[in-house]
């Protein structure tokens, strides 16, 4: 029997605010363990939560740009669980009155576009970390990230495949990212998924028994759990057994997804509105005067690349997939750079040193590439001696690509009798070669180029160096 899957996600996203969604504590990364709590985001008695207004308005913005409809009335509540990172004993989200519903996003599988709905975007608080020491017996908590402002996007059951699901990921981050609400770093847990995915006998109209995958916090990892997920439940059927309707861990080291607990419904939350926050009232002026703030987003920018500047899809789809990256080479084409030149020079070389980095965060900047990109034109150094050596010195130590060649000594030698030179004397060394290359074996003027470049270091002209081979050797 054939199946396939059924995939809806819920992703958690970060909200890029300063301070916390009820408190005035820093939302900053990496520091030290409960040094950015205060009475009221660690829970203490008698406290009460004041709305961060910054993360209504990214949650409106979001909501655009997915094609949500916002509500004008929503309001808080309480989600009530027992864990040890959350202070509360409740954490503050939103139910049956969410701010954002009802909207889709595009994606693009296979050169075919794809609309995957979003049921609802809601606000919520995020819990603390448990830390655990491996070699204890005991856990830590870290309670620095409770209370930092997440919105969940819960997409609808549309997604068929492993690789669709980590397409809307990827479109989802290049929205939030473009509108700036969110950083977008899945390694720092800014940018998390989980995953409902269950199978059904194609044709079949009602869903399967579900299971939720958590932990997924990469694209790979999305495509590799729910590749995991669905041939494990294939082979329950398949074996005579029921999928159970849990939630499981995926566990990336291992490649597996284990069960954790059995699966939560509402119910079992005990929600009930939030009583020491008002309902959230949005004006239309307001929501008006966000709309008309929000930028470029990425499909239409893709759209324009491709038509403005006669890039191919997949280059317009690298360039717009970071909001940095777009920018950097608008500014690079601004300078004077050819735009498929660029779009490739970008895609092809300099994303192989980024390590992680945005692109607007190392020290090639679009003037470095424009000018390196120069330098090439006037013959004053070759592409192979740009990509191997002056890229690489210029990503280190921030400096202009013609100041590296004047330096180093690379600047490349276009007189083609000192060429010929070398070429005769390459000649005179090697000739078995050249009695085999004369009999027909062709390949060998690749040898001969490399030993004139060898002899030269590199700084011959490749495309005179050929010419001037093939007429000696011919």
């Amino acid at each position: 029997m054939k199946y396939e899957a059924v995939i809806g996600l819920e992703v958690h996203a970060q909200m890029l605010t300063d301070t916390k969604i009820f408190c005035g504590c820093s939302t900053k990364f990496g520091s030290e363990p409960n040094t950015q709590t205060c009475p009221v985001c660690i829970g203490m008695p008698g406290v009460l939560p004041v709305l961060n207004k910054k993360a209504v308005e990214f949650a409106i913005k979001t909501g655009l740009a997915t094609n949500c409809k916002i509500s004008s009335y929503s309001r808080f509540a309480r989600k009530n669980y027992f864990y040890p990172d959350l202070p509360k004993g409740y954490q503050i989200s939103q139910y049956e009155l969410p701010i954002c519903e009802h909207g889709f996003i595009e994606i693009v599988v296979d050169a075919e576009i794809k609309k995957i709905g979003i049921t609802r975007i809601h606000m919520e608080e995020d819990a603390g970390k448990n830390i655990h020491a491996s070699s204890e017996n005991y856990s830590f908590v870290d309670l620095n990230r409770a209370g930092v402002p997440l919105m969940e996007i819960v997409s609808e059951p549309d997604i068929r495949s492993p690789k669709e699901a980590a397409e809307y990921m990827k479109k989802l981050r290049a929205i939030l990212m473009c509108l700036g609400v969110c950083d977008g770093n899945m390694e720092q847990g800014s940018l998390r998924c989980d995953a409902n995915v269950s199978i059904r006998p194609v044709g079949q109209k009602e869903y399967g028994t579900r299971a939720e995958v958590k932990n997924i916090n990469s694209f790979k990892f999305v495509e590799k759990a729910l590749e995991y997920e669905i041939k494990r439940q294939i082979k329950v059927i398949e074996e005579g057994g029921k999928v159970i309707q849990e939630t499981r861990l995926w566990d990336s080291n291992k490649g597996i997804t284990e069960s954790m607990r059995g699966k939560e419904e509402a119910h079992d939350y005990r929600y009930f509105p939030e009583p020491d926050l008002v309902p959230i009232t949005v004006e239309q002026k307001l929501i008006d005067e966000i709309k008309s703030s929000l930028p470029e987003l990425p499909d239409a920018k893709r759209k324009r690349f491709v038509s403005e500047y006669g890039l191919p899809e997949y280059d317009a789809d690298m360039l717009t997939e970071e909001r940095s990256t777009s920018e950097y080479f608008e500014e690079a084409v601004k300078l004077g750079g050819d735009p498929k030149i660029v779009a490739n020079w970008i895609i092809t070389n300099i994303f192989r040193y980024l390590e992680g980095r945005e692109i607007n965060e190392v020290p090639f900047t679009p003037k470095h590439l424009v000018n390196i990109l120069t330098v090439i034109n006037a013959g004053s150094t070759s592409t192979t001696m740009a990509k191997s050596t002056i890229l690489p010195e210029a990503f280190k130590t921030g400096k202009m690509p013609e100041e590296i060649i004047k330096e180093k000594g690379l600047v490349q030698i276009s007189d083609s009798s000192e060429i010929e030179r070398v070429v005769d004397e390459v000649i005179a060394k090697n000739p078995k070669e050249v009695e085999r290359f004369k009999a027909g074996d062709e390949k060998l003027l690749g040898f001969f180029v490399g030993q004139v470049m060898k002899a030269m270091k590199g700084k011959a002209n490749p495309q005179l160096l050929n010419e001037i081979v093939k007429k000696k050797l011919i």
